[in-house]
Order: C-alpha cells, then sequence, then structure tokens
C-alpha cells in the first residue's frame, strides 16, 4: 500500500472506535527526513495516537538506514509528533534484527540514537534471547516495545525484564485465517463438521461486537 491507502486506513479505524489507535508507518514512506515528518503530520491530521518509523529503507540490497540519516528521520518525525497541542506517541523501530543484521551492539545503539531524536516508544522487533532484551531495558530511558516471536519469553517474562509493551503482528489475523483453512481442509477431505464448534464461538464473538 501507498501513504494514501494507509492514512486513509487508519483515518477508517479510529473513526470504527473510541480506544487510541497506533499505526505502522513504515519507514515514513519516504528516505527524506521532511517527507517522514509530513507522513506524520497526516497520522495527527486523521486522529491516530501513535506510529512508528522504522529505519528499514524498503531496498533488500541496502535494507538499514545509515544511523545519521535514520537519526535525522526520527528527529524530524519526533518534531512533527509533538509539535502542536495534541501529540503522538512516537515509536522508533531498530529493524536489524528483522533484516539480516543481529548485531545487538548496533541495534542498541540505534535506540540510544532515537531516544536522543525525541522517540516515545523503542522498539527492536526480532529479538528473542531474555538476556537481549534485558539488556535493552537496561541501556536505554523510554519504554520497550517486543514483538512476540514462537519459542521466545512468554508475556510474564517480558514483563520481569522490564518491557512496557508487547506486539503481535499480524499473527491474529493469520492465525484466523490459518483456522479457515483447517476447517476448509476438514470439510475437504474429510466431510466432517469438527470445526463447527469454533465456528459457534466466533459467531457469539461477532454477535456481541457488532449488534445494535
Amino acid at each position: 500500500m501507498d501513504r494514501d491507502d494507509v492514512i486513509g486506513h487508519a483515518a477508517a479505524v479510529v473513526a470504527a472506535t473510541d480506544l487510541p489507535v497506533s499505526a505502522d508507518l513504515e519507514n515514513g514512506f519516504g528516505d527524506d527526513p521532511s517527507t517522514v515528518a509530513e507522513t506524520v503530520r497526516f497520522a495527527l491530521d486523521v486522529g491516530l495516537a501513535g506510529c512508528s518509523i522504522e529505519d528499514f529503507t524498503g531496498r533488500p540490497e541496502d535494507p538499514i538506514y545509515d544511523v545519521s540519516l535514520a537519526e535525522e528521520r526520527m528527529a524530524a518525525a519526533s518534531e512533527a509528533a509533538h509539535a502542536g497541542p495534541v501529540s503522538l506517541v512516537l515509536t522508533g523501530r531498530a529493524e536489524n534484527y528483522l533484516h539480516g543484521h543481529p548485531d545487538l551492539e548496533d541495534t542498541i545503539a540505534r535506540l540510544q540514537a532515537y531516544q536522543r531524536a525525541g522517540a516515545d516508544v523503542l522498539y527492536a522487533p526480532g529479538l528473542t534471547r531474555l538476556d537481549d532484551i534485558r539488556q535493552v531495558v537496561t541501556s536505554v530511558d523510554r519504554p520497550v516495545n517486543v514483538l512476540a516471536r514462537p519459542g521466545g519469553p512468554t508475556v510474564s517474562e517480558l514483563a520481569g525484564a522490564g518491557v512496557a509493551r508487547v506486539s503481535v503482528g499480524g499473527a491474529l489475523c493469520f492465525a484466523a485465517i490459518g483456522a479457515v483453512v483447517e476447517a476448509a481442509h476438514e470439510l475437504q477431505d474429510h466431510g466432517t463438521y469438527g470445526f463447527m464448534e469454533r465456528a459457534a464461538l466466533g459467531a457469539k464473538a461477532a454477535r456481541a461486537a457488532f449488534a445494535p
């Protein structure tokens, strides 16, 4: 999706709930700090309460921005996020571990740079070792977000390590799609209806959520 699509979808979600909404704005949809700042202003305009900006370039051959440019980009995002009477909660993301650069020292240095630049929350998705996560938490002075991963620490273990927020990415959506696939295979391959028990739970939840 391009920036217009993402901002439009964010506006629709904001209009559908009274809860604060945060959006993943990827790299801000541009390399230049001024473009990142413009993207954050659009996020504010549609009523988002938070957003994340990452240091992944989107280019597989050169995936991570130089740290000095990444810090400039985060500073531009922070200035836009905190300039008015309403502020966004800005999450600074260090993407090393998702793009073939599992370098803890560099990741911590980047998170510290994003803290200096004004990020409110710090996030290095892909960390799975509890000792590494503890080291990140103790190396910065901002709340740390962690991405839940298969085989990774439990929520209670992360809380014990000082983690402030846990994300699941698209996992809940993919879990729902997986349930549909399993149900279709059961029906096609076996002609049975065991999936109907879970379907009844889903129907009950949907009616509770959307009933007038």
